[in-house]
């Protein structure tokens, strides 16, 4: 009252109750509390409850902490309208991000509190814990009045938006001083030279080792194989070295991550639960060093914070703010992924590794223009900021990996956005695996250990031209004069492989008894000292001349790549069939596909990525056994499989086959480690029900290059 405002209410300390040590609730305690009790989410606007029972009464229960509200603690309870019951610094953090609508019974609220400290009498400082959390009495619980609503029921605005954004998100905090490191310097190295740098791999492979001296050899493959190095934290466990969390931090580059969030109507319920809980999985495994910033959208977006390093107090906010979220609205997938791009965009600071994830359930009504006889194509490319496009002039690297939940999201959309941004494509067909989709992302995202890689080949026989180069989704290009050649591979997630098949024509040639074919050499930038490192001599590629043709031997890992370049043109050709409503045709590629691979020398001799690859394209033809079929599920998962092997990195698709004796497609060991850590984590124990499938196939231990 002594402030001048309507009402206030002051819950003084009680003497005769002891403080409760859960009073100062951390972002981890936030997660673990929420891992006890039913194994059942329920949902709610803030987030995850757990079940009825005498010891979680709402009463004394905060929904949105879950931790226990006690007198005498020094805490101020906020008691709203519908006489719901919350701690006022939790409630606060919701009222802030613009909720006005009860968490637990979803009632429109005329009254709400807001924070304001009374200053330290002594010291003239507000008195908070470490975690920003109120500590003692000087605090109080303030109610403010709403204006009355609008009577023009034409316009619906959603509370969440309400509250005005900067022009320019440059609010970003500052990076973590121990990670602002100067520009390195180039560094060029031999193959050989194995020091303290840490060097991808290089390997080559020809389709066979010799061809006589008279025979020409049109379309000659040679495979062309990278492996990425493991990040030193991993490399400490190989060798049994204790890893303390600062060392694990320290191990890899940090990351700023901007989830794009879907909360339309269509989200109510359990998705919007599963979705809370995945992103505090996400935001418990950020580092302080790492960045994160939301932002939610339904008829239109809104920047829930800027981005902020995920220390206690900023793991903390970040989960209040996402428990804060309530579904309502249309689905605006254009004006979400502006805001996530503008969030990256206009940034202060940078640091080395940045993404956007996506996740809708829906379909964009609102930007993109439905298809016609003259456009039977719809304008997907418009829902994303050219800004980021892969291959545009800009320069910028920041790719969506986007997530389809559901059986009612646009496949085609979602997969057109990760495909030009060179981001993943995930098909969420199961609800539960949600969180094990984000693991999976944000392992390899947490892993990233070289940027900016480019594959260099060059012909060293002067009368060798360079046919063709196979790199799927990654840009490839061949000098005017087919001398030399590049591809563009990116970053490369520790211990992840690439595999590109470079085509040439052999000529006869009598001169000699060897032949030497491409040299080939690579560049990247370390992302921990931002330094270039050159591998100049990293492959050396020659074949045997001989007199008289011996026994043709085709090289396992050769035919296998090919296997799997034939399969992914396969189902982008059923793809394409399907679409135009030709279902018969789209089965039958499917099938010779998988009849013609399994009579291959790969197949025949076992090779797990050719076995994995049939099993794939049996799958396929089952999701198309009807339209309704195909479209519920086969075209995500389709366009999920060739998201996958377009850019030979790992997808998420939950479907109906046992996977458990399958290779799991491009998976890295710290995505399995993620995943495992997930499946492990929620509600305390690993559940049965609760399986990612991947994308099936491959790497697998490879012989060494003769």
């Amino acid at each position: 009252m002594a402030l001048g405002l309507n009402k206030c209410l002051y819950v003084p300390p009680n003497d005769t109750e002891q403080p409760d040590s859960s009073s100062s609730p951390s972002p981890a305690g936030l997660l673990s509390r929420s891992s006890h009790g039913s194994t059942t989410p329920t949902p709610s606007s803030s987030g995850l409850r757990l079940s009825k029972s005498p010891n979680n009464n709402s009463k004394r229960t905060c929904a949105i902490c879950l931790t226990a509200m006690k007198t005498g603690q020094g805490h101020a309870i906020f008691m709203a309208e519908c006489s719901h019951s919350f701690h006022f610094h939790c409630i606060a953090s919701n009222v802030k991000h613009g909720n006005q609508i009860c968490p637990v019974c979803r009632a429109k609220w005329k009254e709400i509190p807001f924070q304001r400290s009374v200053s330290d009498v002594t010291h003239g400082k507000p008195r908070t814990s470490a975690l920003g959390w109120p500590q003692d009495d000087a605090w109080m619980t303030v109610l403010r009045r709403l204006p009355p609503a609008r009577t023009d029921a034409n316009r619906h605005i959603s509370t969440l938006y309400q509250a005005n954004e900067p022009s320019i998100f440059d609010d970003d905090e500052d990076l973590d001083p121990q990670h602002e490191t100067a520009e390195g310097k180039e560094s060029t190295k031999d193959a050989g030279d194995v020091n303290s740098v840490r060097t991808v791999e290089v390997l080559t492979y020809t389709e066979v080792s010799a061809v006589p001296k008279s025979v020409s050899y049109n379309n000659f493959n040679i495979l062309i194989h990278l492996k990425a190095p493991l990040t030193s934290g991993r490399q400490n466990r190989n060798q049994n070295q204790a890893e303390s969390p600062q060392s694990s931090q320290d191990s890899r580059a940090p990351v700023d991550l901007v989830t794009v969030l879907d909360v339309s109507g269509s989200m109510s319920g359990t998705k919007l639960a599963l979705v809370k809980r995945a992103m505090g999985f996400v935001i418990q495994n950020l580092c302080p060093s790492d960045r994160l910033s939301v932002i939610a959208f339904s008829s239109t977006a809104r920047r829930l914070f800027p981005l902020r390093r995920m220390t206690e107090t900023g793991k903390l906010d970040a989960l209040q703010a996402v428990n804060s979220l309530v579904s309502s609205g249309g689905t605006n997938i254009a004006e979400g992924l502006r805001k996530g791009v503008k969030v990256m965009t206009d940034r202060k600071w940078k640091n080395p590794v940045c993404s956007i994830i996506l996740l809708s359930d829906g379909q964009d009504t609102y930007t993109v223009s439905g298809t016609s006889v003259a456009c039977p194509r719809a304008d997907y490319k418009s829902l994303l900021p050219t800004s980021i496009h892969r291959n545009g002039s800009t320069g910028l690297q920041i790719p969506v990996h986007a997530f389809g939940f559901g059986s009612d999201h646009d496949a085609a959309s979602m997969h057109s956005i990760s495909e030009i941004s060179g981001g993943t494509f995930s098909f969420i067909e199961a609800e539960g695996v949600i969180q094990d989709a984000f693991a999976q992302c944000i392992g390899g995202l947490l892993s990233v250990v070289a940027q900016e890689l480019q594959v260099k080949v060059e012909c060293l026989h002067p009368r060798l031209e360079i046919g063709s180069i196979k790199a799927g989704g990654y840009k490839a290009n061949i000098m005017a004069n087919a001398i030399m050649g590049s591809v563009d591979v990116g970053d490369l997630y520790a211990e992840e492989e690439r595999d590109f098949l470079v085509t040439v024509n052999i000529p006869v040639d009598g001169t000699s008894d060897e032949m030497s074919l491409l040299k080939v050499s690579c560049a990247y930038r370390d992302p921990m000292t931002k330094g270039m490192v050159t591998l100049e001599e990293a492959s050396h590629v020659k074949i045997q001349r001989p007199e008289i043709a011996g026994t043709r031997v085709v090289s396992i890992e050769v035919d296998k790549q090919r296997n799997r370049l034939h399969a992914a043109e396969a189902m982008a050709e059923a793809r394409a069939a399907a679409e135009s409503g030709d279902l018969a045709r789209a089965i039958s590629v499917l099938e010779s596909c998988g009849k013609a691979l399994s009579e291959t020398a790969s197949t025949q001799a076992g090779d797990r990525l050719c076995i994995a690859l049939c099993a794939e394209l049996k799958e396929m033809q089952d999701r198309m056994a009807s339209r309704r079929v195909y479209e519920t599920s086969g075209r995500a998962y389709i366009l999920s499989g060739l998201s996958s092997h377009s850019w030979q990195r790992a997808t998420a698709r939950g479907d109906s086959t046992d996977s458990a004796n399958l290779m799991q497609a491009y998976q890295t060991p710290s995505m399995v480690d993620m995943v495992t850590q997930s499946q492990t984590m929620v509600f305390g124990t690993p559940s049965s029900q609760r399986k990612l499938r991947q994308t099936l196939s491959f790497p697998a231990v490879r012989p060494r290059p003769r």
